[in-house]
């Protein structure tokens, strides 16, 4: 049986950086954020090469362990066949290890020009089968589907399928993100939470996450209400006291702010017009920047 055939020209892809969770929606919510990454893809006549540019280009890999290279060969096994040989240009600009999708999407960049490469490649790999097999890689969906859809999302898994909507966040909502120079691993972070929780603290979660779905549609000045989380932020408060310090602090002044991801990156959802003022809370120490709510997600770009 014949393998794909694929195009002869390289295809762009860019894929937004993620905040997961937005306090109490563990492993649920995502919101894209404007700060990208760009890969470039060509199939070549044989071999792998790899550049980076940017977040990563000292200490990533540029062989087969290249989390977007396995991301390529994964969708290039469901498409039906590996090509001959890859080229493959990164230009990353989302921070490594801060919690803001770096991993999601090296992941999506790579399923995204896989099938963008492949001929008939939509057809074989549909956005649902994209978000399955990004979440099967990532291991779970929240950054993955905002990654992929961009704006706010929802997602879960049904009978073991990755599932997701992708809901409009009201406009006068601006993401704040106060990055820290040193990163947190995932691993680290997760390994700090306990196996069971107190009901109360489930039960406070579950009308919190519930608001913030109204809050950040609808109804923003509800927002510091609805980040309110008691599953994960002080758990994994040890790993990163200084962050947990600035939450507490943004919070104490009104500010919605919540743990982004894994962390340590600080998010905090400020309304349009107090945006920059926020923005010079955290003080020294904190890579402070004003970013857009990315609504396109993971996009094939022209070369140019």
């Amino acid at each position: 049986m014949a393998g794909p055939a694929f195009r002869a020209a390289a295809v762009r892809v860019r894929t937004p950086a993620t905040s997961a969770n937005l306090g109490p929606g563990y492993d649920t919510f995502g919101l894209g954020l404007g700060l990208y990454d760009d890969v470039v893809v060509r199939v070549a006549e044989s071999g792998l090469h790899v550049d980076i540019a940017g977040e990563g280009a000292d200490t990533l890999s540029r062989d087969e362990s290249h989390l977007l290279v396995r991301s390529l060969r994964t969708a290039f096994d469901v498409l039906g066949g590996q090509p001959r040989g890859l080229e493959v240009v990164c230009a990353n600009r989302i921070p490594h290890g801060r919690g803001l999708g770096s991993s999601s999407a090296a992941i999506c960049a790579g399923l995204v020009a896989a099938r963008a490469v492949t001929i008939g490649g939509a057809e074989k790999l549909d956005d649902t089968a994209l978000l399955e097999l990004a979440t099967e890689i990532e291991g779970h969906p929240d950054n993955v589907a905002a990654c992929l859809l961009g704006g706010f999302t929802l997602a879960w898994t049904e009978a073991g399928v990755a599932r997701a909507i992708r809901m409009e966040p009201a406009r006068s909502v601006v993401p704040v993100v106060f990055v820290p120079a040193k990163p947190v691993l995932t691993e680290t972070a997760r390994g700090l939470l306990p196996r069971t929780v107190p009901h109360v603290d489930a039960a406070a979660n579950v009308g919190r996450a519930a608001l913030l779905v109204e809050a950040l549609t609808r109804r923003p000045e509800l927002l510091l209400t609805a980040t309110e989380d008691r599953l994960h932020q002080d758990y994994r408060a040890p790993a990163m006291p200084e962050s947990a310090a600035l939450v507490g602090r943004l919070r104490a002044d009104g500010v919605p702010a919540v743990i982004s991801g894994a962390g340590p990156t600080v998010l905090a959802l400020a309304e349009d017009s107090a945006a920059d003022k926020v923005a010079q809370l955290a003080g020294g120490g904190w890579a402070a920047n004003r970013l857009a709510i990315d609504m396109a997600g993971a996009s094939v770009l022209p070369l140019a």
